[in-house]
């Protein structure tokens, strides 16, 4: 690793969020940091470096590389000059599976900021088993999905075994309030799921899936979940419903637990929901939002008003709010959990929150990722020792939590009784 070219190749530093990630790295990255722009389109990675160099003039003569993600020839060129290749080229199901495994062939290091599962169930069962020969970290869902929820009940389990030496019951995640918008690729890699499962009864199992992450599926241990619609819980003290993105989040966060040998707890539950707020108003919300969901999603499933949603309605990859959104934008998590009981049967309440400034998709998930990708380039000694496919939080852990600290994020964690 020592001997390679690059701290980090940067590949799709073209696209919408790609060059917000390039911009995060020239201006948070140390100086001494050796790292590259990659893609497809030379004219368009020297307009970004151009773009670039007007922020930090350090990096006006920065390295730029030509690889495609469909080219395997050009990516066997690229990875081994590399510690990491931090990608932010989607839909991964289709641009992500040569670049996974070439990293996981070479032991260079991998982060993205997919929310595909059939993805990443495809490259565990692809590429575990070679990156832990190699010594490769690929580590998926290093943005909004799913940081905050994994890293957060990481953080919360981490607290438990330090401050009262238990493992924990249960952990449950509330979202809201947040204010942002779904990125062009975000939605590019949504509606490829939804095309996916519509022709595949094998992908739409393993998207209803919980434990669809777990090490090996044939045995696994299962949790029992409730699928509830809108209903008041009574640890948060307000209307909740389902999160969209919780099919993602917590078969990852489930993943990290069962990688862990499940250390989180010998019967640990977890579910993630939205939060609205108490009374008549909150559920009003609660039953507003989710309607609009239900009637965009299920516009998705069908192939008509899916391709109607996609050339007149959708944003196009590549395309993003104005920087004043991005700046305006912000997300707030809440962790609630419980250790197990102790032999008088005590148990401790906890509660965690997680919050950042920034379009969730677009400005915080820049700082998530790039954070991620300078953990995995410069903080060797101090990771956890492993291999394979990861999530972020066995392969970084508290390493990453105190970068996003340090990088503007509140990871905060406190007994609540």
């Amino acid at each position: 690793m020592s001997e390679r070219r690059f701290d980090i190749v940067l590949f799709g530093a073209t696209g919408f969020t790609g060059e917000l990630v390039a911009e995060y790295l020239a201006k948070h990255g140390p100086r001494a940091l050796r790292w590259a722009l990659a893609g497809r389109n030379q004219e368009k990675l020297e307009g970004v470096r151009r773009r670039l160099a007007a922020i930090e003039s350090s990096v006006a003569d920065m390295p730029i590389l030509i690889a495609d993600g469909l080219d395997r020839a050009s990516l066997e060129a690229l990875v081994p000059q590399a510690k990491v290749v931090c990608t932010t080229v989607g839909p991964y199901m289709k641009y992500g599976a040569e670049l996974a495994a070439a990293c996981a062939r070479h032991g260079t290091h991998y982060c993205d900021l997919t929310g595909e599962v059939p993805f990443m169930r495809a490259s565990i069962d692809a590429n575990d088993e070679a990156a832990k020969a190699s010594g490769a970290r690929i580590v998926h869902a290093c943005g909004f999905d799913s940081i905050p929820s994994d890293l957060g009940v990481h953080m919360v389990w981490d607290h438990a075994k330090r401050i009262h030496g238990r493992p924990l019951a249960w952990a449950k995640s509330f979202v809201g309030p947040t204010k942002g918008s779904a990125s062009g690729g975000t939605i590019a890699s949504m509606i490829a799921i939804m095309e996916l499962v519509s022709k595949d009864p094998d992908a739409r199992r393993l998207v209803l899936d919980p434990h669809a992450l777990d090490p090996r599926r044939d045995e696994r241990r299962r949790e029992r979940t409730k699928r509830a619609g809108i209903h008041f819980d009574r640890d948060a003290g307000a209307w909740v419903g389902p999160f969209f993105m919780a099919a993602v989040n917590a078969p990852v966060v489930r993943r990290s637990d069962a990688l862990l040998d499940h250390a989180y707890g010998a019967s640990f539950r977890y579910t993630e929901e939205m939060r609205f707020g108490r009374g008549a108003r909150g559920f009003a919300k609660a039953y507003g939002f989710l309607s609009g969901l239900g009637a965009l999603m299920g516009a998705a499933s069908v192939p008509v008003t899916r391709s109607l949603l996609v050339k007149t309605l959708l944003p196009k990859p590549g395309e993003g709010p104005s920087r004043a959104a991005i700046e305006s934008g912000f997300f707030r998590w809440k962790i609630l959990a419980r250790t197990e009981p102790d032999g008088a049967g005590a148990e401790v309440a906890l509660e965690a929150r997680i919050e950042a400034k920034g379009d969730p998709g677009y400005g915080a998930t820049a700082r998530m990722l790039g954070e991620a990708a300078l953990a995995l380039a410069l903080d060797e000694a101090e990771l956890p020792r492993r291999a394979g496919v990861l999530t972020p939080a066995t392969a970084m852990g508290m390493v990453l939590v105190e970068r996003l600290r340090r990088a503007g994020m509140v990871f905060e964690v406190r007994d609540a009784g």
